[in-house]
């Protein structure tokens, strides 16, 4: 998943704002982070943003959450195709 620079830049070029306090909201507790993550809940998670920062904020968390899911995603395809090749490779076929 992108780092939280990659999200603060993202933002800045998105909005003009880093939305600093989202994302190491969702990023810098690492015990926290999986919860953070939890797209069950955006509804309950994104009120709190919302009522704390506003509205933009409220899409920056969405869009946090909407690059971390491409970016796992992005990787496990990747994986996949790495180890469909290898596979394949290993039974002789090129």
């Amino acid at each position: 998943m992108p780092p939280i620079n990659n999200h603060l830049k993202v933002s800045m070029e998105r909005t003009g704002k880093e939305y600093r306090e989202v994302h190491e909201w969702l990023d810098s507790d690492a015990e926290k982070k999986a919860e953070r993550h939890d797209i069950t809940k955006i509804h309950e998670h994104g009120k709190m943003m919302e009522e704390k920062y506003g509205k933009e904020a409220l899409q920056e968390y969405i869009q946090h959450l909407h690059d971390d899911v491409k970016a796992k995603f992005n990787h496990i395809q990747h994986d996949l195709g790495k180890t469909v090749t290898d596979t394949l490779a290993y039974f002789g076929v090129k």
